[in-house]
Protein backbone atom coordinates (compact mmCIF):
# COMPACT_ATOMS: atom_id res chain seq x y z
CA UNK A 1 0.00 0.00 0.00
CA UNK A 2 1.36 3.16 -0.83
CA UNK A 3 1.16 6.39 0.96
CA UNK A 4 -1.75 8.61 -0.18
CA UNK A 5 -2.68 12.44 0.03
CA UNK A 6 -6.20 13.21 0.67
CA UNK A 7 -8.13 16.21 -0.24
CA UNK A 8 -9.67 17.95 2.36
CA UNK A 9 -12.15 20.81 1.42
CA UNK A 10 -10.56 23.06 5.26
CA UNK A 11 -7.25 22.06 5.36
CA UNK A 12 -6.66 21.08 1.43
CA UNK A 13 -3.49 18.19 1.50
CA UNK A 14 -3.67 15.90 3.84
CA UNK A 15 -0.47 13.15 4.05
CA UNK A 16 -1.18 9.94 5.30
CA UNK A 17 1.30 7.36 5.33
CA UNK A 18 0.87 3.77 4.06
CA UNK A 19 0.56 2.30 7.92
CA UNK A 20 -2.40 4.87 8.57
CA UNK A 21 -4.07 4.84 5.67
CA UNK A 22 -4.49 0.95 6.69
CA UNK A 23 -6.46 1.63 9.77
CA UNK A 24 -8.29 4.34 7.42
CA UNK A 25 -9.19 1.71 5.09
CA UNK A 26 -11.10 -0.78 7.41
CA UNK A 27 -15.26 -0.97 7.45
CA UNK A 28 -15.33 0.71 10.96
CA UNK A 29 -13.33 4.05 10.23
CA UNK A 30 -15.07 4.30 6.75
CA UNK A 31 -18.33 3.78 8.54
CA UNK A 32 -17.83 7.24 10.21
CA UNK A 33 -18.55 8.78 6.41
CA UNK A 34 -22.49 7.45 6.82
CA UNK A 35 -22.74 9.58 10.65
CA UNK A 36 -23.23 12.97 10.33
CA UNK A 37 -21.20 15.25 12.09
CA UNK A 38 -23.98 17.68 13.61
CA UNK A 39 -26.99 15.43 13.66
CA UNK A 40 -30.51 17.05 12.21
CA UNK A 41 -28.72 20.51 11.91
CA UNK A 42 -29.12 20.24 8.19
CA UNK A 43 -33.01 21.25 8.73
CA UNK A 44 -31.69 24.48 9.89
CA UNK A 45 -28.84 24.55 7.49
CA UNK A 46 -29.13 22.83 4.66
CA UNK A 47 -25.28 22.60 3.75
CA UNK A 48 -24.71 21.10 7.03
CA UNK A 49 -24.44 17.35 6.15
CA UNK A 50 -20.84 16.95 6.74
CA UNK A 51 -19.70 13.58 8.57
CA UNK A 52 -17.32 12.44 11.22
CA UNK A 53 -14.98 10.88 8.49
CA UNK A 54 -14.02 14.26 7.15
CA UNK A 55 -14.12 15.64 10.76
CA UNK A 56 -11.37 12.27 11.96
CA UNK A 57 -9.05 13.59 9.45
CA UNK A 58 -9.20 17.29 10.03
CA UNK A 59 -8.28 16.38 13.79
CA UNK A 60 -5.30 13.67 12.93
CA UNK A 61 -4.44 16.59 10.18
CA UNK A 62 -4.22 19.17 12.77
CA UNK A 63 -2.52 16.88 15.58
CA UNK A 64 0.44 16.51 12.91
CA UNK A 65 0.85 20.05 12.41
CA UNK A 66 1.16 20.44 16.00
CA UNK A 67 3.52 17.68 17.15
CA UNK A 68 5.46 19.30 13.95
CA UNK A 69 5.44 22.97 15.20
CA UNK A 70 6.20 22.14 19.51
CA UNK A 71 9.35 20.13 17.51
CA UNK A 72 10.76 23.35 15.78
CA UNK A 73 10.48 25.35 18.60
CA UNK A 74 12.36 23.27 20.89
CA UNK A 75 13.52 19.68 18.56
CA UNK A 76 13.29 16.47 20.37
CA UNK A 77 10.16 18.11 23.07
CA UNK A 78 7.78 14.83 21.55
CA UNK A 79 9.42 11.41 20.26
CA UNK A 80 8.32 10.36 16.91
CA UNK A 81 7.06 7.32 18.52
CA UNK A 82 4.55 9.54 20.94
CA UNK A 83 4.09 12.03 17.74
CA UNK A 84 2.28 8.74 15.79
CA UNK A 85 0.53 8.01 19.09
CA UNK A 86 -0.74 11.67 19.21
CA UNK A 87 -1.99 11.54 15.76
CA UNK A 88 -3.48 8.15 15.87
CA UNK A 89 -5.42 8.94 19.06
CA UNK A 90 -7.05 12.04 17.33
CA UNK A 91 -7.62 9.93 13.69
CA UNK A 92 -9.69 7.78 16.45
CA UNK A 93 -11.40 10.12 18.87
CA UNK A 94 -14.44 9.59 17.09
CA UNK A 95 -14.48 5.58 16.24
CA UNK A 96 -17.50 4.94 18.41
CA UNK A 97 -20.04 7.72 17.80
CA UNK A 98 -23.88 6.29 17.40
CA UNK A 99 -25.60 7.43 14.34
CA UNK A 100 -26.25 11.14 14.43
CA UNK A 101 -22.97 11.08 16.72
CA UNK A 102 -24.13 12.54 20.34
CA UNK A 103 -27.68 12.65 19.67
CA UNK A 104 -28.44 8.81 19.82
CA UNK A 105 -25.71 8.62 22.66
CA UNK A 106 -28.87 7.76 25.23
CA UNK A 107 -30.20 4.66 26.77
CA UNK A 108 -33.46 6.17 25.42
CA UNK A 109 -32.47 5.16 21.84
CA UNK A 110 -30.21 1.63 22.26
CA UNK A 111 -31.00 -1.54 24.34
CA UNK A 112 -27.38 -1.90 24.62
CA UNK A 113 -26.50 1.49 25.74
CA UNK A 114 -22.56 2.60 26.14
CA UNK A 115 -20.74 6.07 25.48
CA UNK A 116 -19.22 6.67 22.13
CA UNK A 117 -15.81 6.76 24.08
CA UNK A 118 -16.52 3.19 25.82
CA UNK A 119 -18.13 1.96 22.65
CA UNK A 120 -14.80 3.07 20.61
CA UNK A 121 -12.33 1.44 23.35
CA UNK A 122 -14.30 -1.73 22.38
CA UNK A 123 -14.09 -1.68 18.74
CA UNK A 124 -10.34 -1.01 19.06
CA UNK A 125 -9.59 -3.98 21.53
CA UNK A 126 -11.97 -6.18 19.48
CA UNK A 127 -10.28 -9.29 17.71
CA UNK A 128 -13.17 -9.60 15.35
CA UNK A 129 -12.67 -6.07 13.72
CA UNK A 130 -11.62 -4.68 10.86
CA UNK A 131 -9.85 -1.65 12.83
CA UNK A 132 -8.54 -3.55 15.75
CA UNK A 133 -6.28 -5.86 13.63
CA UNK A 134 -5.47 -2.64 11.46
CA UNK A 135 -3.71 -1.22 14.81
CA UNK A 136 -2.22 -3.71 16.34
CA UNK A 137 -0.47 -4.44 12.96
CA UNK A 138 0.55 -1.11 12.63
CA UNK A 139 1.31 -0.27 16.42
CA UNK A 140 1.88 -4.01 17.81
CA UNK A 141 0.40 -4.80 21.37
CA UNK A 142 3.05 -2.33 23.48
CA UNK A 143 2.30 0.73 22.09
CA UNK A 144 -1.53 0.07 21.83
CA UNK A 145 -1.63 0.51 25.58
CA UNK A 146 0.17 3.49 25.58
CA UNK A 147 -2.60 5.03 23.06
CA UNK A 148 -5.17 3.80 25.02
CA UNK A 149 -3.80 5.88 28.22
CA UNK A 150 -2.98 8.49 25.95
CA UNK A 151 -6.99 8.96 24.91
CA UNK A 152 -7.88 8.18 28.88
CA UNK A 153 -6.21 11.31 30.11
CA UNK A 154 -3.61 8.59 31.71
CA UNK A 155 -0.25 10.01 33.21
CA UNK A 156 2.04 7.26 32.52
CA UNK A 157 1.36 3.82 30.84
CA UNK A 158 3.97 1.27 32.06
CA UNK A 159 5.82 3.09 34.33
CA UNK A 160 6.69 5.59 31.35
CA UNK A 161 5.69 8.94 31.55
CA UNK A 162 3.29 10.53 29.62
CA UNK A 163 3.67 14.24 29.24
CA UNK A 164 0.60 16.50 29.88
CA UNK A 165 0.97 18.23 26.18
CA UNK A 166 0.51 14.88 24.56
CA UNK A 167 -3.09 14.80 26.37
CA UNK A 168 -4.09 18.32 25.93
CA UNK A 169 -3.56 17.93 22.17
CA UNK A 170 -6.14 15.28 22.31
CA UNK A 171 -8.84 16.82 25.06
CA UNK A 172 -8.56 20.19 26.40
CA UNK A 173 -9.91 23.61 26.04
CA UNK A 174 -7.33 23.93 22.83
CA UNK A 175 -7.86 20.44 21.62
CA UNK A 176 -7.80 19.21 17.59
CA UNK A 177 -10.75 17.83 17.78
CA UNK A 178 -12.43 21.07 18.98
CA UNK A 179 -10.30 23.57 16.27
CA UNK A 180 -11.52 21.44 13.34
CA UNK A 181 -15.32 20.98 14.38
CA UNK A 182 -15.23 24.59 14.70
CA UNK A 183 -13.80 25.63 11.18
CA UNK A 184 -15.63 22.85 9.30
CA UNK A 185 -19.20 23.46 11.12
CA UNK A 186 -18.74 27.31 10.22
CA UNK A 187 -17.96 26.48 6.67
CA UNK A 188 -20.74 23.63 6.04
CA UNK A 189 -23.10 25.94 8.04
CA UNK A 190 -22.70 29.30 6.08
CA UNK A 191 -22.33 30.59 9.35
CA UNK A 192 -20.84 34.03 9.88
CA UNK A 193 -19.24 34.25 12.62
CA UNK A 194 -15.58 35.98 11.69
CA UNK A 195 -13.76 32.45 13.00
CA UNK A 196 -9.97 32.15 13.99
CA UNK A 197 -6.24 31.44 12.71
CA UNK A 198 -5.46 27.67 13.86
CA UNK A 199 -1.88 28.40 12.51
CA UNK A 200 -1.05 31.25 14.85
CA UNK A 201 -2.62 29.27 17.85
CA UNK A 202 -0.57 26.90 17.12
CA UNK A 203 2.77 29.34 16.66
CA UNK A 204 2.16 30.86 20.04
CA UNK A 205 2.08 27.40 21.86
CA UNK A 206 5.16 26.42 24.04
CA UNK A 207 5.94 23.81 26.28
CA UNK A 208 6.27 24.18 29.50
CA UNK A 209 9.02 23.07 32.25
CA UNK A 210 5.71 21.14 33.95
CA UNK A 211 4.81 19.44 30.48
CA UNK A 212 2.08 21.66 29.81
CA UNK A 213 1.28 24.17 27.03
CA UNK A 214 1.42 27.63 27.93
CA UNK A 215 0.64 30.33 25.02
CA UNK A 216 3.00 33.37 24.31
CA UNK A 217 1.45 36.39 25.14
CA UNK A 218 1.51 37.70 21.92
CA UNK A 219 -1.09 34.84 20.73
CA UNK A 220 -3.51 36.46 23.77
CA UNK A 221 -5.38 37.74 19.98
CA UNK A 222 -5.80 34.54 18.50
CA UNK A 223 -6.90 33.34 21.66
CA UNK A 224 -9.85 35.41 22.09
CA UNK A 225 -10.87 35.01 18.37
CA UNK A 226 -11.20 30.77 18.96
CA UNK A 227 -13.29 31.46 22.21
CA UNK A 228 -15.54 33.94 20.42
CA UNK A 229 -15.96 31.44 17.78
CA UNK A 230 -16.89 28.81 19.66
CA UNK A 231 -19.13 31.34 21.83
CA UNK A 232 -20.95 32.27 18.87
CA UNK A 233 -20.82 28.65 17.47
CA UNK A 234 -22.83 27.07 19.70
CA UNK A 235 -25.45 29.92 20.43
CA UNK A 236 -26.09 30.35 16.24
CA UNK A 237 -25.45 26.55 15.40
CA UNK A 238 -25.80 24.15 17.96
CA UNK A 239 -28.21 25.69 20.16
CA UNK A 240 -30.40 26.42 17.13
CA UNK A 241 -33.66 26.47 18.38
CA UNK A 242 -35.07 24.24 14.98
CA UNK A 243 -31.73 22.24 15.89
CA UNK A 244 -32.89 21.36 19.05
CA UNK A 245 -36.34 20.74 18.26
CA UNK A 246 -35.59 18.18 15.41
CA UNK A 247 -33.10 16.43 17.44
CA UNK A 248 -36.08 16.24 19.87
CA UNK A 249 -38.53 14.56 17.30
CA UNK A 250 -35.77 11.75 16.12
CA UNK A 251 -34.73 10.76 19.84
CA UNK A 252 -39.16 10.56 20.40
CA UNK A 253 -39.46 9.00 17.42
CA UNK A 254 -36.84 6.16 17.83
CA UNK A 255 -37.77 6.28 21.55
CA UNK A 256 -41.47 5.17 20.53
CA UNK A 257 -40.70 2.95 17.89
CA UNK A 258 -38.55 0.72 20.73
CA UNK A 259 -41.51 0.96 22.62
CA UNK A 260 -43.94 0.24 20.38
CA UNK A 261 -41.29 -2.98 19.09
CA UNK A 262 -41.03 -4.44 22.44
CA UNK A 263 -45.09 -4.53 22.62
CA UNK A 264 -45.26 -6.34 19.31
CA UNK A 265 -46.86 -3.34 18.02
CA UNK A 266 -44.42 -2.05 15.58
CA UNK A 267 -42.00 -5.40 13.18
CA UNK A 268 -38.34 -4.01 13.29
CA UNK A 269 -35.32 -6.43 11.11
CA UNK A 270 -31.91 -5.97 10.67
CA UNK A 271 -29.36 -3.44 11.88
CA UNK A 272 -31.68 -1.12 13.38
CA UNK A 273 -33.62 -3.50 15.44
CA UNK A 274 -29.93 -4.46 16.72
CA UNK A 275 -29.78 -0.86 17.90
CA UNK A 276 -33.16 -0.67 19.38
CA UNK A 277 -33.66 -3.72 20.91
CA UNK A 278 -30.40 -6.04 20.97
CA UNK A 279 -29.34 -6.40 24.69
CA UNK A 280 -25.93 -7.59 23.94
CA UNK A 281 -25.28 -5.93 21.45
CA UNK A 282 -21.34 -6.86 20.22
CA UNK A 283 -18.95 -4.38 18.63
CA UNK A 284 -19.44 -5.69 15.73
CA UNK A 285 -22.71 -5.51 15.32
CA UNK A 286 -22.78 -1.79 17.23
CA UNK A 287 -20.34 -1.05 13.88
CA UNK A 288 -22.39 -1.97 11.13
CA UNK A 289 -25.17 0.98 12.41
CA UNK A 290 -25.41 4.46 10.70
CA UNK A 291 -27.54 7.01 10.04
CA UNK A 292 -28.96 5.62 6.80
CA UNK A 293 -31.12 2.68 9.13
CA UNK A 294 -33.30 5.46 10.81
CA UNK A 295 -33.61 7.56 7.15
CA UNK A 296 -34.82 4.74 5.40
CA UNK A 297 -37.51 3.76 7.77
CA UNK A 298 -38.96 6.90 7.97
CA UNK A 299 -41.62 6.83 5.04
CA UNK A 300 -43.03 3.20 6.62
CA UNK A 301 -43.37 5.01 10.55
CA UNK A 302 -44.57 8.31 9.09
CA UNK A 303 -47.70 6.36 8.14
CA UNK A 304 -47.72 4.06 11.13
CA UNK A 305 -51.20 3.94 12.93
CA UNK A 306 -49.43 4.70 15.81
CA UNK A 307 -50.12 8.83 16.52
CA UNK A 308 -47.07 9.45 18.31
CA UNK A 309 -44.35 7.75 15.76
CA UNK A 310 -46.30 8.71 13.02
CA UNK A 311 -46.53 12.62 13.80
CA UNK A 312 -42.61 12.84 14.59
CA UNK A 313 -41.61 10.68 11.68
CA UNK A 314 -43.38 12.78 9.54
CA UNK A 315 -42.10 16.07 10.49
CA UNK A 316 -38.52 14.38 9.99
CA UNK A 317 -39.78 13.58 6.32
CA UNK A 318 -41.66 16.32 4.99
CA UNK A 319 -40.05 19.75 7.31
CA UNK A 320 -43.68 20.86 8.21
CA UNK A 321 -45.92 22.11 10.95
CA UNK A 322 -43.37 22.32 13.14
CA UNK A 323 -44.10 22.89 16.89
CA UNK A 324 -42.71 26.86 17.20
CA UNK A 325 -40.64 27.66 20.55
CA UNK A 326 -41.64 29.83 23.49
CA UNK A 327 -40.00 33.15 23.08
CA UNK A 328 -38.77 33.84 26.51
CA UNK A 329 -35.00 33.42 26.87
CA UNK A 330 -35.20 33.69 31.09
CA UNK A 331 -36.59 29.92 31.23
CA UNK A 332 -34.76 28.15 33.41
CA UNK A 333 -34.87 24.44 34.59
CA UNK A 334 -36.12 25.40 37.77
CA UNK A 335 -38.73 27.61 36.55
CA UNK A 336 -40.15 24.92 33.83
CA UNK A 337 -40.55 22.66 36.87
CA UNK A 338 -42.61 24.86 38.76
CA UNK A 339 -44.57 25.58 35.83
CA UNK A 340 -44.45 22.76 33.79
CA UNK A 341 -47.94 21.05 35.59
CA UNK A 342 -49.94 23.93 34.32
CA UNK A 343 -48.90 24.46 31.24
CA UNK A 344 -49.45 21.26 30.19
CA UNK A 345 -53.18 21.62 31.42
CA UNK A 346 -53.40 24.59 29.40
CA UNK A 347 -52.20 22.84 26.06
CA UNK A 348 -54.36 20.01 27.06
CA UNK A 349 -56.97 22.65 27.30
CA UNK A 350 -56.49 23.71 23.87
CA UNK A 351 -57.53 20.18 22.49
CA UNK A 352 -53.91 19.00 22.42
CA UNK A 353 -51.91 16.03 24.27
CA UNK A 354 -49.03 17.47 25.95
CA UNK A 355 -47.69 13.80 26.18
CA UNK A 356 -47.27 14.64 22.52
CA UNK A 357 -47.33 18.24 22.18
CA UNK A 358 -44.99 19.73 24.57
CA UNK A 359 -41.58 19.16 23.82
CA UNK A 360 -38.60 20.52 26.13
CA UNK A 361 -35.00 21.36 25.07
CA UNK A 362 -32.46 21.98 27.61
CA UNK A 363 -29.00 24.15 26.46
CA UNK A 364 -26.43 23.70 28.79
CA UNK A 365 -22.86 25.22 28.11
CA UNK A 366 -20.38 25.97 30.76
CA UNK A 367 -18.60 28.04 28.33
CA UNK A 368 -14.57 28.56 29.16
CA UNK A 369 -13.20 27.45 32.32
CA UNK A 370 -10.43 28.89 33.93
CA UNK A 371 -8.13 26.93 35.67
CA UNK A 372 -9.97 24.06 34.69
CA UNK A 373 -7.89 22.72 31.66
CA UNK A 374 -7.66 26.51 30.88
CA UNK A 375 -5.59 28.05 28.95
CA UNK A 376 -2.10 29.65 30.62
CA UNK A 377 -0.53 32.30 29.34
CA UNK A 378 3.52 32.53 29.37
CA UNK A 379 3.56 34.32 32.92
CA UNK A 380 1.79 31.30 34.42
CA UNK A 381 -2.07 33.59 34.67
CA UNK A 382 -4.70 32.32 32.98
CA UNK A 383 -5.81 33.48 29.56
CA UNK A 384 -9.02 35.03 31.55
CA UNK A 385 -6.58 37.36 34.20
CA UNK A 386 -5.17 38.84 30.64
CA UNK A 387 -8.79 39.51 28.73
CA UNK A 388 -11.92 41.13 29.94
CA UNK A 389 -13.50 39.62 26.88
CA UNK A 390 -12.61 35.77 27.51
CA UNK A 391 -13.60 36.90 31.06
CA UNK A 392 -17.20 37.48 29.57
CA UNK A 393 -17.28 34.03 27.98
CA UNK A 394 -16.73 32.46 31.09
CA UNK A 395 -19.95 32.66 31.99
CA UNK A 396 -22.74 29.67 32.01
CA UNK A 397 -25.09 29.69 30.34
CA UNK A 398 -27.76 27.25 31.03
CA UNK A 399 -31.78 27.46 29.77
CA UNK A 400 -34.74 25.55 28.68
CA UNK A 401 -36.48 25.64 25.43
CA UNK A 402 -40.33 24.90 25.31
CA UNK A 403 -42.26 24.16 22.20
CA UNK A 404 -46.06 23.70 21.63
CA UNK A 405 -48.07 23.41 18.66
CA UNK A 406 -47.74 27.03 16.45
CA UNK A 407 -51.59 27.68 16.66
CA UNK A 408 -51.88 27.92 20.33
CA UNK A 409 -47.74 29.20 20.35
CA UNK A 410 -48.61 33.35 21.21
CA UNK A 411 -51.18 32.83 23.49
CA UNK A 412 -49.65 29.77 25.67
CA UNK A 413 -46.43 32.34 25.88
CA UNK A 414 -48.60 35.08 26.81
CA UNK A 415 -49.82 33.10 29.57
CA UNK A 416 -46.19 31.57 30.99
CA UNK A 417 -44.88 35.23 30.97
CA UNK A 418 -47.84 36.51 33.35
CA UNK A 419 -46.66 33.46 35.51
CA UNK A 420 -43.76 33.97 35.37
CA UNK A 421 -43.25 37.97 36.06
CA UNK A 422 -40.39 38.43 34.30
CA UNK A 423 -38.19 40.99 36.30
CA UNK A 424 -38.67 39.55 39.83
CA UNK A 425 -35.58 37.97 41.51
CA UNK A 426 -37.34 35.43 43.38
CA UNK A 427 -39.46 32.08 42.43
CA UNK A 428 -42.27 32.52 44.89
CA UNK A 429 -44.25 34.02 42.27
CA UNK A 430 -45.14 30.41 41.35
CA UNK A 431 -46.15 29.48 45.02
Amino acid sequence: MRDRVIRDEIHRDILVPSSHAKIIDTREFQRLRSIQQLSTCEYVFPAATHNRFSHSLGAYYLAKELTFSINEVKSGTISEDDAELVHLAALLHDIGHPPYSHLLETPDVFATYHSHEHWGRLLLESEDTEIGAALRDVIGKQRLNRLFALMDGENECNGVDIPPFMKEIVSSQLDVDRMDYLVRDQANTGAQIGGFDIARVFRALRVGDNGHFYVKNWGLPAIEAYLVTRYHMYNQVYFHKVNMLTQNYLVKMLSRARLLALNGQLEIDGRLKNMLLNEKLTPVEYSELNDSHVKVALPDWAVHEDEILSLYAEKLLSRKNFHKSIRIDSLTAEMVEIIKERLENLVQSKGFDPSIHVLYARISKRGYMPYEQGIILEDGRDAAEHSSMIRSLSQPNERVLIFVPEEIRDEVESTVRDWIKPGQSSLSQFD
